[in-house]
């Protein structure tokens, strides 16, 4: 096992991978990245699967198959996605039972095109769980406003849930108290709590990439040395301060009741965590978000930086949230609004989603149609 990644493990953040597809579970490379790189799960979405289903020679049998039985493009979709994450929850299932559920998870996203119906994600969200039928899935919801309700109401019903898309402090304190609410729900219905897991999923390079270009207009101005000086911070700060939202939260006599029934705090986990600016260190998003009990979900490029080159030297989320809040200060300061860049991450993060949804409907409907023929 790689000394990097295992020290990154040690340090408490555990290592799972954004990516999945038939292609990875049959060749073994998923294993491999088990067995030899520290990977511990896995998460999954609209765009890693139109990616993964544009690979038409790993899913031509299931395809064809799925086309001589004449179903629809959206049940197609379902039964290929549904059967990768059931068979990786089944290659992760030992390391769930090591870890008494907190880590072997596999998380299974409900349709885009749901972000702002909260009865039709609550509908999806239980059908999703019932046809994957393995207790260390995830169900990924957004965290937008609709979405709220919804992530109560899964995990009332004794459904483990991702919460993905959050990208403001408002809203991951409003993420947090939908879980509590859901799991005193799930307690009230008589669902065994130990078993109902749950990790918030903040974005973190969007953050950057968004502010960055604000701060980039301010180049050739005489607020050019200030911008220069924040350019690469506001992701890092935004995440810790979450995390330091995150300790308030679960260090209150409200967590500590639901607590004395065997109920595990909602980890926060790092997402987008690939560098998109060629500039920065391609483990950036992984240095400086070190701390014990979280989750960094990173492509196999990341991961294979981490390898190569991470440095882990300690804990390197506590310690100056004073200093992670004078960042978000000082770009109100030039004039670069926090409420508005995350309401926009927020909105694009949704239209990208649906675009890789269209595009995974289009890439299935045109491969039923030539399994047809």
């Amino acid at each position: 096992m790689n000394d990097r990644l295992k020290a990154l493990a040690d340090a408490g953040v555990s290592i799972w991978l954004d990516d999945l597809s038939r292609e990875r579970l049959n060749s073994g490379s998923l294993r491999t990245l088990i067995e030899d790189k520290h990977v511990v799960g896995v998460t999954t979405n609209p765009t890693i699967f139109a990616k993964a289903i544009s690979d038409a020679d790993a899913y031509a049998e299931t395809v064809g198959k799925l086309a001589a039985q004449g179903v629809s493009t959206d049940e197609a979709i379902r039964v290929i996605t549904t059967t990768d994450v059931r068979d990786a929850a089944d290659l992760f299932k030992p390391i769930y039972d090591d870890t008494d559920g907190q880590d072997g998870r596999v998380s299974i996203e409900v349709e885009p095109t749901l972000a702002h119906d909260t009865a039709g994600t609550i509908e999806q969200a239980k059908l999703l769980w019932e046809i994957v039928g393995r207790e260390n899935v995830f169900v990924k919801i957004p965290a937008t406003k609709e979405g709220l309700p919804a992530i109560t109401a899964t995990l009332a019903a004794g459904i483990s849930v991702n919460v993905t898309l959050i990208f403001s402090l408002e809203r991951y304190q409003a993420v947090a108290d939908a879980f509590l609410s859901g799991l005193e729900q799930a307690i009230e219905n008589g669902h065994d709590v130990t078993k109902l897991a749950s990790v918030a999923s903040f974005f973190v390079s969007r953050v950057d990439t968004e502010i960055d270009k604000r701060l980039d207009s301010l180049m050739g101005t005489d607020l050019e040395d200030t911008a220069k000086a924040l350019k690469g911070k506001a992701a890092v700060a935004n995440a810790r301060l979450a995390f330091e939202a995150y300790e308030e939260i679960f260090d209150t006599d409200r967590w500590r009741e639901i607590e004395t029934v065997g109920a595990k705090p909602q980890r926060p986990l790092w997402a987008s965590t690939g560098v998109k600016d060629p500039t920065y260190s391609p483990t950036l998003y992984v240095d400086q978000l070190v701390t014990q009990g979280v989750v960094n979900t990173m492509p196999e490029a990341t991961i294979k930086a981490v390898e190569e080159h991470s440095e882990v030297t300690g804990d390197s989320v506590r310690g100056d949230y004073a200093g992670d809040r004078k960042v978000i200060d000082d770009l109100e300061k030039l004039g670069i609004s926090y409420d508005e860049v995350v309401q926009i991450l927020e909105d694009e993060g949704v239209a990208k989603f649906d675009a890789s949804w269209s595009e995974l409907q289009d890439t299935v409907t045109a491969a039923l149609k030539g399994a047809a023929k």
